[in-house]
């Protein structure tokens, strides 16, 4: 089997609307998303710090290459999605590091989702302006 990349790890995360399929190889901590680098698809610093805490609390940072496929959703919300497949495809590999994810809450997929518009109403929760005459 030449030239078949090895996948170590593969996992799927999901935040809001966002659903991200992240695949570890082993390497030297690269990061690609949608076929882009890590820097040119998250322009700022912030929402790539959230992303790779996973991998700074387990110190496997510079240990495996990265590739993600992102769909859906805005930035904000994919890299939450990539933050928890990173999370549980580390986990994958290790009961301890599953531990340190857990504890710090990498692993908790967050639920929270857009509320839905409701009829007769201009938003979801906005009313329109009450008249008593």
């Amino acid at each position: 089997m030449a030239g078949q990349v090895v996948e170590v790890s593969a996992a799927t995360g999901r935040r809001k609307t966002a659903v991200v399929r992240v695949s570890l190889k082993d390497g030297s901590g690269k990061v690609t998303v949608n076929k882009r680098g890590f820097e040119e698809y998250f322009p700022t610093l912030a929402l790539r710090e959230y992303i790779l805490q996973p991998l700074k609390l387990t110190d496997t940072v510079e240990r495996f290459d990265i590739s993600a496929r992102t769909s859906g959703g805005g930035l904000s919300g994919q890299a939450g999605a990539m933050r928890h497949a990173l999370s549980r495809a580390v986990a994958q590999m290790s009961s301890e590091q599953r531990d340190v994810l857990k504890s710090n809450g990498c692993l908790t997929r967050d639920a929270r989702m857009k509320e839905r518009k409701k009829p007769g109403q201009p938003g979801a929760r906005k009313r329109f302006q009450f008249s008593k005459r």
